[in-house]
């Protein structure tokens, strides 16, 4: 058996996990990401974090194959550097160099959103694929793609940014400098925002008293109303998913891949998501009168995905290069 650590670098938290050839996360180790501050400080921590999970699998560093880190941002993975980060507040940081010399472990790095796709292609939803995409709907939207099992970011190693596609014309300003991204509209922060304009303008509606419930508004809070019924909730939740459904269909017109895998907290809401997801998706696609469409999923391995597709990682690069 082989062993390999997954580290999942997010604004909030530092995750890692050991994982082993057969994508099983053995032991998990982590810490708050606390910032902000300096990129050493973090890549300490993840280092810790790292050794920390290895020591609680039982195991020692040299049963590591490699250590595979998931990052937000512009990500060189040829060089293993965060060129640029606007969560982390990165520029050009050698990360992945900062953990091998923490660790003394063989490290490789990537963008989150890639990890992630990379996790549901080897061992979730995506598997037994060669072209997916994989969409994860959070704080913004992230996207990886897969194509004929390699993973795709362009020449640039920007070139899975689905969320700064546009899909409103002089739209919502978007943390990129554009207006009416996709990002703006259809992650769970775009729901919080139309479920706070949808409540100003209904006094009445459930979803007050639903966010009362919670102490905040979330993106639960409108699908709860829909689902006792509230008329406002439901204006909001359609209003979401019309959003959604446009940048999907907009990817499969591109990509047209075997599977589009979604995944993100939103999908919590299962049916009552997908559903009416796929109805409108079904007379956007191009290919809809062929009957050779791409298959929508919700994606399999949850939180666990980046860990996943960093710790396999090294395998993603090796298969890149050949």
């Amino acid at each position: 058996m082989k062993y390999y650590v997954g580290i999942d670098l997010g604004g909030t938290n530092i995750a890692a996990g050991v994982v082993d050839s057969q994508y099983n996360i053995i032991a998990t180790a982590k810490t708050k990401t606390n910032m902000p501050r300096s990129a050493s400080e973090i890549a300490n921590d993840m280092s810790r974090v790292a050794i920390d999970a290895i020591a609680n699998a039982g195991l020692k560093k040299s049963d590591i194959e490699w250590i595979g880190i998931g990052s937000p941002g512009l990500i060189n993975r040829d060089l293993g550097i965060v060129e640029y980060s606007n969560n982390l507040g990165f520029n050009d940081v050698p990360l992945a160099k900062f953990v091998e010399n923490g660790t003394g472990i063989r490290t490789y790095i990537d963008n989150d959103a890639n990890v992630a796709a990379y996790g549901e292609f080897v061992a979730g939803s995506a598997k037994g694929t060669n072209n997916a995409i994989v969409i994860t709907l959070g704080t913004g939207v992230g996207a990886g793609i897969i194509i004929d099992g390699h993973l795709y970011s362009g020449s640039n190693f920007g070139g899975a940014e689905i969320g700064h596609m546009v899909i409103e014309i002089d739209g919502y300003n978007c943390t990129c400098g554009r207006k009416g991204c996709f990002e703006v509209y259809s992650s769970a922060t775009g729901l919080v925002r139309m479920t706070r304009e949808c409540m100003d303008k209904h006094p009445d509606s459930l979803m007050w008293v639903i966010s009362r419930q919670y102490g905040k508004v979330s993106a639960r809070t409108a699908f709860e109303a829909m689902r006792a019924g509230d008329e406002a909730g439901r204006l909001v939740v359609e209003k979401y998913i019309k959003h959604l459904a446009c940048g999907i269909a907009n990817t499969i017109n591109i990509f047209q891949p075997e599977i589009l895998c979604i995944g993100g907290g939103v999908c919590n809401e299962g049916d009552a998501l997908l559903n009416p997801l796929l109805e409108i998706i079904a007379n956007e696609v191009y290919t809809r009168e062929s009957g050779r469409n791409t298959r929508i999923e919700i994606a399999s391995l949850g939180n666990n995905a980046g860990i996943i597709g960093a710790a396999l990682l090294g395998t993603a690069i090796k298969r890149n290069q050949h």
